[in-house]
This record gives C-alpha cells, sequence and structure tokens, in this order.
C-alpha cells in the first residue's frame, strides 16, 4: 500500500558535473523528491563519484591448488589516496595509519567493448595477466554470481566478481600499464581460508578482496 509520502519520484532543478581534469569527477544533483500526494519536498543536494569513463569494475580472484590447498593471489600496490587522506584518529575504534600500499585482489576497470559474460572475462584475463603475471584463456575465467555495489550512497559502480585457476610456475612478471600508480606493486600467496581470516582481522581491509575470497570459497566449497 502506497501512503501519501511515499517517494514516487524526482524533480531535478540542476545536474552538473565538478572537479573535471582528473580519474574521478562528482556528479552534483540539485533536487527535490516527489511524493505520492503530489507534494514536493525541501531541495537537497545528491553527489555522487563520477569516472569518465569505465563504470563498473571487474574482480579476479587468481587461484592455485597445493595439494588440497587453495592459495590464492594477493597483489600490494600503491593507494596514495589512502596513505594522504585517511585519518586514523577520526576512526571509531583504533588502527595504525595507513601506509603506501594496499593488499587486494587482481580488479580492472571494465571498458565500454567489455560486454556480456564473454566482455567480462575478457577484461579478467587482461587484468590477471596486467597486474598477476598469469597468461589465462579467457573461457577458464569463473563467472561468481551477478555485479554489487559497493557504497551505492556515493558511487553508481558495481563490481563483478570472478576467478580463475593458474599454476603459480608460469607467472611472469608484472607488466602493469605504465601508470605511475602501478610501481612498486608485487604478488604474494596466501592460503584462502587464512585470507578471510585476515579481512576479518583488518590485516587485509579490502572489502571487494574479501568479498571476491568469500565468493569463491562458497564456488569451491563441496
Amino acid at each position: 500500500m502506497t501512503r501519501p509520502d511515499d517517494v514516487v519520484g524526482f524533480v531535478i532543478d540542476s545536474d552538473e558535473l565538478v572537479g573535471g581534469g582528473g580519474f574521478l569527477q562528482i556528479r552534483r544533483l540539485r533536487m527535490r523528491n516527489r511524493r505520492a500526494d503530489g507534494s514536493i519536498s525541501p531541495p537537497y543536494v545528491c553527489d555522487s563519484i563520477a569516472r569518465p569513463y569505465g563504470q563498473d569494475a571487474v574482480i579476479v580472484a587468481v587461484f592455485a591448488r597445493t595439494g588440497e590447498r587453495i592459495q590464492v593471489l594477493l597483489r600490494e600496490q600503491l593507494r596514495p589516496s589512502l596513505a594522504k587522506g585517511r585519518d586514523p584518529r577520526r576512526a571509531p575504534l583504533p588502527e595504525a595509519a595507513p601506509g603506501m600500499f594496499v593488499t587486494e585482489l587482481v580488479a580492472g576497470i571494465l571498458e565500454a567493448e567489455d560486454v556480456g559474460e564473454d566482455g567480462l572475462r575478457t577484461r579478467a584475463a587482461a587484468e590477471t595477466l596486467e597486474e598477476g603475471g598469469f597468461v589465462v584463456d579467457p573461457a577458464r575465467v569463473i563467472l561468481l554470481g551477478a555485479g554489487a555495489l559497493p557504497s551505492p550512497g556515493a558511487m553508481v559502480e558495481k563490481f563483478y566478481f570472478t576467478a580463475v585457476e593458474v599454476d603459480p610456475a608460469t607467472q611472469q612478471p608484472l607488466a602493469g600499464d605504465g601508470s605511475p600508480m602501478e610501481e612498486g606493486a608485487s604478488t604474494r600467496w596466501l592460503e584462502l581460508d587464512a585470507a578471510i581470516a585476515a579481512c576479518v582481522s583488518g590485516e587485509l581491509s579490502d572489502l571487494k578482496t574479501e568479498a571476491g575470497l568469500r565468493r569463491l570459497r562458497d564456488h569451491l566449497a563441496p
């Protein structure tokens, strides 16, 4: 049943992009809510993060089997925005000051041509080579369910989770994309359950990595 004050639509008074010229922009909507009884709310500002290219991203859980154990590939990469922007004094619980590097799964932005399941697999394979050092056939990439919104209050981006099995002995040097943001990157292996436990303890703090690891564990469960 619809109540008179239920929101049934929006009135957009203005729509602008703020802070152009960089990797991200802010989309600023000045808007009002339209209610079921026909009344209009007071005006408010709704900001969200916009990216000039590539709306969504693919996450790749690169894994290998060692006997009965599953090992996952983790990547250490520069995250200057955290190193220079996060203030541990403002955190609700004690935490260490952020370092220059963050541990994550392989991931990358989906490009315009990355359409459908084949597009996801192709981009996942490309990122696995660029960020992980493994050549993989896109057909071997496993899709791990639907995309998910990491922060719907501020971002329209969805994360699409995938996985691919590799032979650790075939790893090549990390190629990267030529950006200074990828300088100093490295990879290491960690047992799957131990990696998830490290996410819970806070040793690993990247949420997409925890979600990707958990989806991989669910997929591999007997």
